[in-house]
């Protein structure tokens, strides 16, 4: 029997409101390990996704340093992605990153000659907030024999950030969130001072797969993820979605998002995106 190897593309694009910048936008995206789009991955990748909640303060930085350490976990610790006493840990881990960062970052302002007025610290004080989603890619060991590659995917979810799980594409899955009506204006939120790591362990959802050659896994945050469980002709959504496949197609995906929000087809609010390609060779 013929072994076939496997391979993964990622890409992803971020994209603010419109009328905001690219510097106030408070969706996140970490993907490790770094590398170019085009790069053919044949090891375990992990992404984090975060939406930075507007009502609370420095709510970009924070979707920031969780979507990153978020990555970083999962990809040292992958039983971080199954909950229980790791995600406890992770919880407790970049919670503790969370005070250094407001110690530097208040010596910058002060540096800057722009100290923290006195209602930006009442407001500080009561802490950063986003949601979060992290998945793992591994290529499937387990079936190292077989003809077609696999492979196994966990994923772990605080909020309304969601995951879609793409066969042929058309979408077969989606986690947490699975329809439109499901969403709401008050989403789970990971909170920069929340010490209870049980408590938020218990409230983020868990979930595993598995992905054939060919198959998709596409990441996003809420405004994004509503308008796709939203598409009268879904088949068609996800067609639109899939004409992007790299950095150099960030401004014809901003001028995309925006033809939706001029016909009120999707929520002005940040976009975080991200796309894994599975393919066997």
């Amino acid at each position: 029997m013929t072994t076939s190897t496997s391979c993964v593309y990622v890409t992803h694009l971020v994209a603010p409101k419109l009328g905001s910048t690219d510097a106030e936008c408070e969706d996140a995206v970490a993907v490790f390990p770094g590398c170019s789009h085009d790069h053919m991955l044949r090891e375990p990748l992990t992404a984090g996704v975060c939406d930075g909640a507007t009502e609370s303060a420095l709510a970009k930085d924070w979707a920031r340093l969780l979507s990153r350490t978020a990555a970083e976990h999962a990809m040292e610790l992958p039983d971080v992605l199954t909950g229980g006493t790791a995600f406890e840990e992770f919880a407790s881990s970049v919670v503790a990153r969370w005070e250094p960062w407001l110690v530097w970052y208040t010596q910058a302002r002060h540096a800057e000659g722009r100290p923290l007025k006195w209602y930006e610290h009442t407001k500080i004080a009561d802490g950063a907030y986003a949601t979060l989603l992290t998945v793992r890619v591994d290529p499937d060991d387990s079936h190292a024999d077989a003809t077609e590659p696999t492979w196994h995917w966990r994923a772990a979810a605080l909020g309304d950030s969601c995951l879609f799980h793409l066969h042929e594409n058309r979408l077969v899955r989606a986690f947490p969130v699975a329809a439109v009506e499901e969403f709401g204006t008050s989403p789970d939120l990971f909170g920069s001072r929340n010490h209870d790591a049980a408590l938020l362990a218990r409230r983020t959802r868990f979930t595993e797969g598995r992905c054939e050659a060919g198959d998709r896994l596409l990441l996003m945050t809420d405004a994004l993820a509503a308008w796709l469980l939203s598409a009268g002709d879904q088949d068609d959504a996800v067609k639109q979605l899939l004409e992007f496949t790299g950095p150099d197609d960030l401004d014809g995906f901003k001028d995309w998002l925006n033809g939706l929000r001029g016909c009120r087809r999707l929520r002005n609010d940040d976009v975080a995106f991200v796309r894994i390609d599975f393919e066997g060779r």
